[in-house]
């Protein structure tokens, strides 16, 4: 029963702290949502599309987070820090690097990424401005990725949490300041959110170089480290590049049901994200934990964080599932005055309540195997999953069965990976100990 305690009192100093960070970052795309959902749904409509062009964007680079993390965390947990923070300034390197190359990519390609993404010539239209805008905000929001992963390797919550909730504020005001006291329209919300991304990337990434410094680690950039970086991230990349397809897929085929099913997918879109950033707070213990152990050769300790952690994955999935049940019925009115996009949207919120248990046990799985650096079984495993989820989805639009079943074919998107992830935690192929890994 101590051991136990003292599991559980690791697990939530790192996932408690790491929980409000991590819905901060969601709270921006309902702020926005809920923000612009009442200028009209076309508006919310163009939301949606281009929501997802900048998601998976960013969700593109979310190796340059979790790859921080656990590497920073293996050579923390081994006692190098000068070595730790040396990589996390690499990693900073790189985010900036890719930032100003993606930022520029999604501004020059808006026009066609709107129109294919879009289900009408006017929702593509406010999806094209909101991408012009908001792509000055990507290497600000790949260095958040960066050094919040380089922060939760050293075991520093509290400086990712403090900043991203008084972005979350500064987003909020500056939102409804430019969307409805200048009148800027969907651009306004664009505006608010690139003004508050930068703040936080000022404020982190400051944090990170000061104790590099004070590490008397390197902070001029160097090729080896970022080009190594970037290597360990290719795994975690083709992870992400079917995550985010999945994603692509079921836009697309609201995009082919009409108006209304799309506005409606950006809510269920937005409080999923929510709903996985909440969760993901235990994945994120598994990532850093895992780290720190297998770093410091502690293989028994990883298999009794890893045990703990899925139980506690369940319990929050539950959690989040009846939360989501209870306020299914009002929750849409809080995003959009449609009617028909309201009651689309009952139902399918009621089939994800149903899927969070689920989902708590994939997050914190994933989050494990990521700690522990184990990027190649992820990639296959997520081109496997994409290839079960393809069919499922593509079927919902064929046959026209409606919104709700985009949302059950989710439903097997994460049984899916549930399969792939649990085969793996099984076996002793991750278990690999000290404070570097080969790739495998």
């Amino acid at each position: 029963m101590r051991l136990i305690r003292d599991v559980d009192r690791r697990i939530f100093r790192v996932a408690v702290p790491a929980f409000f960070a991590l819905i901060t970052e969601p709270l921006m795309l309902l702020a926005d949502t809920a923000v612009i959902g009442h200028l009209g749904t076309a508006e919310l409509g163009g939301l949606a599309a281009a929501s997802v062009v900048l998601g998976t964007v960013v969700g593109l680079c979310i190796f340059l987070a979790y790859g921080s993390t656990a590497i920073v965390a293996r050579h923390h947990g081994a006692g190098d820090e000068r070595t730790a923070l040396g990589l996390a300034v690499s990693s900073l390197w790189l985010a900036a690097g890719l930032g100003v190359v993606l930022g520029s990519a999604t501004a020059i390609t808006s026009g066609p990424l709107a129109d294919a993404l879009s289900s009408s010539a006017r929702v593509s239209g406010f999806a094209q401005d909101y991408l012009v805008v908001s792509a000055l905000a990507v290497p600000a929001m790949l260095l958040i990725l960066a050094a919040t992963g380089a922060m939760r390797g050293v075991l520093d919550l509290r400086t990712p949490l403090v900043a991203t909730i008084v972005a979350n504020v500064l987003n909020v005001v500056l939102n409804v300041t430019f969307v409805y006291g200048f009148d800027w329209g969907i651009r306004g919300a664009a505006f608010g959110t690139v003004l508050a991304q930068w703040f936080a990337a000022a404020w982190l990434v400051s944090v990170v170089v000061r104790r590099a410094r004070a590490a008397r680690a390197p902070t001029r950039p160097r090729t080896s480290e970022i080009v190594g970086a970037a290597r360990v991230g290719v795994p975690l990349l083709i992870r992400t590049v079917t995550l985010r397809a999945s994603l692509v897929l079921a836009t697309l085929v609201a995009a082919g049901l009409g108006d209304v099913p799309l506005a409606a997918n950006q809510v269920a879109g937005a409080v999923v994200t929510f709903l996985a950033f909440g969760l993901d707070a235990i994945a994120i213990a598994g990532q850093t934990l895992t780290g720190r152990t297998l770093g410091a050769g502690d293989a028994e300790g990883t298999r009794a964080l890893t045990t703990r952690m899925v139980g506690w994955g369940v319990a929050t999935g539950v959690l989040a599932g009846i939360l989501l049940a209870v306020t299914a019925p009002w929750l849409p009115r809080l995003f959009t005055s449609d009617h028909a996009v309201q009651d689309a949207l009952v139902p399918a919120l009621l089939v994800v309540a149903l899927i969070q248990p689920l989902s708590g046990v994939v997050f914190v799985l994933d989050g494990v195997l990521i700690g522990a650096g184990d990027g190649p079984y992820l990639a296959w495993a997520g081109l496997v999953v994409l290839a079960a989820y393809a069919p499922l989805v593509l079927a919902v639009g064929w046959s026209g069965a409606g919104f709700t079943w985009l949302w059950v074919a989710y439903g097997g998107f994460i049984a899916a990976r549930l399969v792939t992830l649990w085969r793996r935690q099984r076996g002793a192929a991750w278990l690999v100990l000290g404070a570097t890994r080969s790739a495998d």
